[in-house]
């Protein structure tokens, strides 16, 4: 039989995407909820390089670092694949989980912890950055096509997280009258059964949000549980 545990931490993004990834595929697993402010022992024996979250264990190998498990777990249980099969096609779809883990996300990111005077220079490029993603979504449900694949799961912030606290902050960086395509991806994204089996309560997320408005960062401690880059980084 089969071992597989999920250590995590239920706001992070970043574990959202492995769990998204399991349920698709139907995979039993055990989550393991971590203190990241008190790390276990077993956390710290399984990704001793970084010392993160999220780390899937599969039959008493660990696997370190959300976009190198996705893979892990697609190439493992052949069963409603996440990335294509077409070389290409895969290629293409790295690509764009690359460009939103490592553009798209910290964009918005730097957003959400502008000060007054950085928030239009910062929401200029989170804009930028998701012009891109509305263009290559085109007319498509999902990134993929008609189901969900490796970029949706990845983008899982902005179709919920994100949408959330920006509605909490009263923010106006991703709005259905500015990315369209893009917000009616959100809508079928969190509405799937899979993904919405993985998504905390929105209150429960807004509370767990340190208090914030326009003027003053946020404080760092937030920042330190999610294990993101500081404000002004990407």
């Amino acid at each position: 039989m089969e071992e597989v545990k999920l250590f995590g931490y239920w706001v992070s993004p970043f574990c959202r995407s492995v769990e998204i990834a399991l349920k698709i595929k139907g995979i039993q697993y055990e989550y393991i909820e971590e203190d990241l402010t008190n790390k276990s022992p077993q956390l710290l024996q399984y990704n001793p390089v970084y010392k993160k979250i999220p780390v899937l264990l599969h039959n008493g190998k660990p696997i370190a670092e959300s976009m190198v498990i996705l893979e892990y777990i697609d190439e493992t249980w052949k069963n409603n694949p996440i990335l294509p099969k077409d070389p290409f096609e895969k290629a293409r779809a790295r690509f764009w989980a690359n460009f939103v883990d490592q553009k798209c996300f910290p964009a918005l990111w730097k957003t959400i912890w502008s000060t007054s005077e950085q928030y239009e220079q910062n929401k200029a490029e989170a804009l930028e950055r998701l012009k891109v993603l509305e263009n290559e979504l085109g007319g498509k449900r999902f990134f993929g096509g008609d189901s969900i694949g490796m970029v949706d799961i990845v983008a899982n912030f902005i179709g919920f997280s994100f949408r959330t606290i920006q509605e909490a902050l009263k923010l106006d960086v991703f709005t259905e009258d500015n990315f369209p395509k893009l917000w009616e991806w959100a809508e079928n994204f969190v509405n799937c059964s899979p993904v919405k089996k993985c998504l905390p309560p929105q209150d429960k997320l807004i509370a767990n949000f340190p208090p914030a408005y326009m003027g003053k960062t946020l404080v760092s401690s937030f920042q330190s549980r999610l294990q993101l880059p500081p404000p002004g980084g990407c």
